[in-house]
C-alpha cells in the first residue's frame, strides 16, 4: 500500500512538472551555416543564403525571434553576390530587431565596395599623371 501511495505521488508530481523554459531565438540552421561559411571560405553562398531565408520564414511562421546576426551574415552573403538592395534590407532588419548591433551595421553600411568608381576629384588626377611623361 505504502509503495502504491508512493508512485501515485511521484507520477502526481511528474504530471505537474512543467517543460524546461523556452528558448529566446530559434538557432536551428544558423550555427551550421555560418561554420559552413567560414569552412569553405564562403565559396558557395547561394545555398546558404536559401537555407537562412528558410529558417527566417520558419521562424516567423512559429512565431519564434531570429538569433543576433542572422540577418547581418545574410546581408553579407548577399553582398558578397552582388545584391546590394537584400544586402541593405537584411542589414537594417538586423539593426531593427538588435538596436545594440547599430554601430557595427552602420559601419558595414558604409564600407566601400573594392570595385566602385573613384571619386571623380581624384579619377582626373590620376588620369593626368598617368598620361604624363617627364621630359629628357
Amino acid at each position: 500500500m505504502k509503495t502504491l501511495a508512493l508512485v501515485a505521488a511521484a507520477l502526481a508530481l511528474v504530471g505537474c512538472a512543467q517543460p524546461g523554459p523556452k528558448p529566446l531565438y530559434q538557432w536551428a540552421g544558423y550555427q551550421p551555416a555560418v561554420y559552413q561559411h567560414l569552412k569553405s571560405d564562403g565559396a558557395e553562398p547561394g545555398a546558404q543564403i536559401a537555407a537562412l531565408e528558410a529558417q527566417i520564414e520558419k521562424n516567423k511562421v512559429a512565431g519564434e525571434a531570429s538569433p543576433p546576426g542572422m540577418h547581418a551574415h545574410l546581408g553579407l552573403l548577399y553582398s558578397k553576390m552582388g545584391d546590394d538592395v537584400a544586402a541593405q534590407r537584411h542589414l537594417q532588419a538586423e539593426r531593427a530587431q538588435f538596436p545594440e548591433s547599430a554601430a557595427y551595421v552602420d559601419f558595414l553600411l558604409k564600407v566601400p565596395k573594392k570595385d566602385a568608381a573613384k571619386p571623380a576629384a581624384i579619377a582626373p588626377a590620376a588620369a593626368a599623371a598617368a598620361t604624363s611623361q617627364p621630359k629628357t
